[in-house]
């Protein structure tokens, strides 16, 4: 049998300690601990197979998780981490333990569908959709207004990192993981969420003044207002997911996106114009080889 590469997907987690969710999401939670956290290595082969378990079914469902006639009837799945395994400093703390990241994947699937409908051309929505357009959309967007009291814990990224997301993180704190045979299998990064919010409030400021309010100023504006809706003492993790596979081990250590966007942070508030062209062009040129992918697929 073929094997299925795992999605192309980079994520930005947020892990919150366990006790700061109310009942009965916390018992919910609870159990889902009890009954074995999801391997990261494993989480995007994890979410396709869902999504493809309700399409396969004698009657199609629209969300993964849901029941025949609405609502879910999924079992919540977590992530888990100690605090110990997060760096913090002295301004800094993470816990109580154990921290945990939902992978809330009725609901991002919902606002994923959403988008779609929104974006997609007249054809791809119908060849898409197992429903008519109106039937689909409202249902989608029942499940969204359901989370206006909270958050997905969860951002994704399809073909390629948003390039603003390396500034929730300190560069220093890259990690690399490999397998038996020594290939790297998962990079990732972990920051305290007071932390996350400083750097990307200062990066907002900073690119605002130099760019306007659209573009890479955006994309940190909707970030720093996502970290804010967590507990201050969660954690934040950009994991490169999926992507490890379109990437060589030699480009992955070489990698220094995370310093290059700090360092384009810093230059442009001390206006060096010439430096930010130049750490972008490299930023460009490293990632243009994965943006590539999503036009041949």
């Amino acid at each position: 049998m073929l094997a299925v590469p795992e999605p192309f997907v980079a994520y930005m987690r947020v892990y919150e300690p366990l006790p700061s969710f109310e009942s009965p999401v916390r018992e919910q939670l609870a159990e889902a601990l009890d009954r074995g956290p999801v391997d990261p290595l494993e989480v995007g082969t994890r979410e396709q197979n869902l999504w493809l378990r309700t399409q396969v079914s004698t009657r199609p469902h629209l969300l993964p998780g849901e029941a025949a006639g609405g609502g879910s009837q999924q079992q919540e799945e977590v992530l888990a981490l100690r605090s110990e395994d997060v760096p913090t400093g002295p301004a800094s703390s993470v816990g109580p333990d154990p921290l945990v990241c939902p992978l809330d994947l009725r609901g991002r699937s919902a606002a994923a569908l959403v988008g779609f409908i929104g974006a997609a051309e007249v054809p791809l929505r119908t060849a898409a959709l197992t429903l008519p357009e109106e039937t689909a959309k409202s249902r989608a967007s029942a499940v969204v207004s359901e989370l206006s009291h909270s958050a997905v814990h969860v951002l994704s990224s399809t073909w390629t990192v948003p390039l603003p997301w390396f500034a929730v993180v300190d560069p220093e704190q890259r990690r690399i993981q490999a397998d038996s045979a020594g290939r790297v299998e998962r990079v990732f990064w972990r920051a305290p969420m007071a932390d996350a919010r400083r750097r990307v409030a200062r990066a907002h400021t900073v690119t605002r003044e130099s760019l306007g309010e659209e573009g890479p100023p955006r994309i940190l504006r909707e970030t720093a207002r996502w970290l804010e809706r967590f507990h201050p003492h969660s954690a934040v993790e950009l994991d490169y997911g999926g992507l490890v596979q379109m990437l060589s081990d030699e480009d992955l250590e070489a990698d220094t996106s995370a310093e290059d966007v700090h360092a384009i942070v810093d230059a442009m508030e001390e206006g060096r114009t010439t430096e930010v062209g130049e750490r972008y062009e490299a930023l460009r040129e490293f990632w243009s080889e994965c943006a590539a992918h999503e036009r041949y697929n």
